[in-house]
């Protein structure tokens, strides 16, 4: 059902004209995208923002259901919880979406509609309870609750249907064998160069004796490293600025979160030699 949304192009413009804003307010390469993006814990901030506001909401909805004037009074402060913790959440979620292209942008465009109308929908709600009017406010609440239950259902689907947010080497392999990849002679000084290792793209970087190997994909969209701009001991990913440490793919600077696959290199008989490195070596 979810996968439906990904035909239907009513948003698009909508949505082109948002991103361009969220990017305007939310540039590559700002300390702010990182915050927002999850840099700093390893993965995406936004699923941890929304157990927040869903559970507030769900609490209340359960508190709603007994009858008394400490359970009402608590069912409105989690409503109130809910609405503040959006917007956190929201900001953390477009600055993800951002960077969505294809049937993603499309899911996740809807999924910030119904989320602003679930937000909108509770905001009323608050406001009818604080008036007094509790069967008002109970009606609101269960509507924004089930806008909200819908929307969370594209969020899943965004993550689990289009693979949105999530790394993007998480299962490409890579053996742990040494596997031959080029001449030495073939791999010249100070220039990304491109490589396969049985199946998997990596890009190699040579400077002296040295040779760092690293998986080709960004882990942030997927976008190819290989055009990458190398400074020091960094390569930037051209596409959304996230920069990876050559010597163990270890992020320097978002919006990526996972490190880039690093491969360990040898020479062996004039050939470059790669093997998956540990996790951890």
């Amino acid at each position: 059902m979810a996968e439906q949304f990904t035909r239907i192009d009513a948003l698009d413009g909508l949505a082109t004209k948002l991103q361009e804003l969220v990017r305007k307010a939310v540039p590559d390469g700002t300390l702010r995208k990182e915050l927002l993006t999850g840099t700093w814990i390893g993965h995406p901030l936004h699923p941890i923002l929304t157990d927040v506001v869903i559970g507030a909401w769900t609490s209340a909805m359960f508190l709603d259901l007994i009858p008394s004037q400490k359970s009402r009074e608590a069912a409105d402060t989690l409503i109130g919880i809910g609405i503040l913790s959006a917007l956190p959440t929201a900001a953390a979620g477009l600055t993800d979406w951002s960077d969505f292209e294809g049937p993603p942008k499309r899911v996740g465009a809807f999924h910030a509609a119904g989320n602003v109308a679930g937000l909108s929908v509770y905001a009323l709600a608050w406001v009818a309870r604080k008036r007094g009017h509790r069967g008002l406010g109970w009606a609101l609440s269960m509507t924004g609750n089930a806008i909200a239950t819908g929307s969370a259902y594209l969020g899943g689907y965004l993550v689990y249907g289009t693979g949105a947010g999530v790394d993007h080497t998480a299962f490409e392999g890579g053996s742990t064998r040494w596997t031959p990849v080029m001449a030495l002679d073939d791999l010249s000084e100070g220039k990304v160069t491109g490589g396969n290792a049985k199946g998997v793209d990596i890009i190699l970087y040579r400077t002296g004796s040295t040779i760092h190997a690293l998986s080709a994909r960004c882990t942030h969209r997927g976008c190819t490293l290989k055009s990458g701009e190398v400074h020091d001991t960094s390569i930037t990913c051209r596409c959304h600025g996230s920069t990876f440490r050559l010597e163990d793919g270890e992020v320097v600077r978002g919006p990526a979160h996972a490190p880039a696959p690093a491969y360990e290199v040898r020479v062996a008989e004039g050939r470059v030699e790669v093997r998956r490195a540990k996790k951890g070596s």
